[in-house]
């Protein structure tokens, strides 16, 4: 399905989306990405998502499924009565016993918690509504005084943003999650509260190239390491909520910008995510400040925005959809987009292949080029044009069905699934054929072919040719 904008919109799944006649609706309204919460999703319902969405792309043509693994939760125990009010100035113990807690002491089963915990940190409850500076710890136990307090309700969950939690971003549960959507096919994994590379390296050891893992970026530690991370990870996505908790609110804003920045200079695709459209959940119509925040992101040149609980369990999934849709493609028409867009020079890697990719761009610019066609069998050429964020549409040919799926959340991609050409002439015969398929380009028009040769050959994009369409004419 040909898009009328370069960034990508995902939708999560939930249930006023998990029908298949749900999804095509989505589908329609602008949806690219459709994202499986693997916190509310059984392996069952999983599976079923990935089959209705395979069905759909025979008429849609390549989307990508993104399954978002729950990562570790801390919480406290139960509470006796259910809940209890916390008061500034009060003392409180937090301890390994199973009791229903109370006004002087809480259970908290999380051993690790007592293991990087330190006098003066900052414990977190309830998303951050409950602020408390720990002041003692031993083994199994720790103290700590109220700083905000309120209503406590059991079950909670805590944050402790000023250490570096000694656990694995994966669980068990985790672990099998991530197994069976493999076995499902899906095309992303998402990695919950990564706090270091490592998180990554061991998902990518589970899951040997069979999908792209995505780092969420929701812990104060993230951020820290936020460079090693971008080194490992296949893309990054923004998750505002979580880390809206672990840092100041004021400052997520530039620590998103910070975020895209790094991921647009790796050419690593970057998802900006959470809270977007919120009050569609209830509403037809989001607010302005929703409005100008989606903007925000497509004018930085976010790879991709995403939808939440406004499309899993909102009234209005579709219309989210297509607000999200109709705001990403006014703010690509706006005179200022290009120049925001492009207010730095794009690294091209310093390899000929970054080079090449580069020159591309620059020679579709020079020349006002039709579009863009890339051969590619892995993704890498596709990723590294995307980096470039040309004006004009690309068109990535495949060969290989998981890449085009991959590529659906890439900025500026529009994949499509061919053969591999025996040759040169072949390759110029097909993308003619395919830009005028899609409507990209028609006679006298000149496109610009990024390939690499010999062909199927990972790494080499290494050739360039401009060809006029309708008379055979290329250079």
């Amino acid at each position: 399905m040909k898009r009328e904008r370069r960034v990508k919109i995902i939708a999560t799944i939930g249930p006023s989306t998990q029908s298949s006649a749900a999804m095509e609706s989505v589908l329609r309204a602008g949806a690219d990405v459709f994202r499986i919460n693997m916190s509310h999703s059984s392996h069952e319902d999983m599976r079923t998502y990935v089959a209705q969405l395979r069905e759909l792309e025979g008429k849609y043509g390549p989307i990508a499924i993104l399954a978002d693994l729950q990562g570790p939760k801390l919480r406290i125990s139960s509470l006796a009565g259910g809940q209890i009010l916390l008061e500034r100035g009060q003392r409180v113990v937090f301890d390994a016993n199973h009791a229903p807690g109370d006004t002087t002491r809480i259970g908290l089963l999380h051993p690790e918690i007592y293991l990087a915990a330190e006098p003066g940190h900052t414990l977190l409850i309830d998303d951050g509504k409950l602020n408390l500076k720990i002041l003692t710890v031993a083994p199994g136990r720790l103290t700590a005084e109220v700083v905000t307090g309120g209503i406590l309700s059991s079950r909670k969950g805590v944050n402790l943003p000023d250490a570096i939690l000694p656990l694995a971003s994966m669980t068990g549960k985790d672990r099998e999650d991530c197994v069976a959507a493999l076995d499902a096919g899906v095309d992303w994994i998402a990695v919950s509260f990564v706090q270091r590379a490592q998180d990554i390296l061991d998902v990518k050891a589970i899951v040997q190239n069979r999908a792209a893992v995505m780092a969420k970026i929701e812990r104060r530690a993230a951020v820290v390491a936020m460079s090693d991370i971008l080194d490992e990870a296949d893309g990054v996505m923004v998750a505002r909520g979580d880390l809206g908790v672990e840092l100041p609110l004021e400052q997520v804003p530039g620590i998103q910008k910070q975020l895209l920045r790094a991921a647009r200079h790796r050419g690593k695709p970057v998802v900006v995510a959470t809270q977007m459209l919120e009050s569609m959940i209830a509403s037809p119509v989001p607010t302005r400040a929703e409005v100008s925040d989606v903007a925000t992101a497509v004018f930085e040149g976010a790879d991709a925005v995403m939808l939440s609980a406004e499309s899993a369990t909102g009234a209005y999934p579709a219309e989210a959809v297509a607000t999200m849709d109709r705001v990403a493609r006014e703010v690509e028409r706006d005179r200022s987009y290009e120049s925001i867009l492009h207010f730095r020079e794009t690294n091209a890697n310093h390899s000929t292949a970054g080079a090449i990719s580069a020159a591309a761009a620059s020679i579709a610019e020079t020349l006002n080029l039709k579009a863009i066609v890339c051969y590619t069998a892995t993704g890498t050429t596709g990723l590294r044009m995307a980096q470039q964020r040309p004006r004009q549409p690309i068109l990535v040919l495949t060969p290989e069905k998981a890449t085009s799926r991959r590529l659906a959340l890439v900025w500026g991609l529009n994949c499509i699934e061919t053969a591999d050409p025996a040759n040169t002439a072949e390759m110029v015969r097909t993308a003619e054929a395919v830009s005028r398929a899609e409507n990209y380009a028609g006679d006298g028009d000149r496109v610009i072919i990024c390939a690499g040769v010999p062909f199927r050959t990972p790494g080499t994009t290494n050739m360039l040719r401009v060809f006029t369409l309708g008379n055979g004419r290329h250079s």
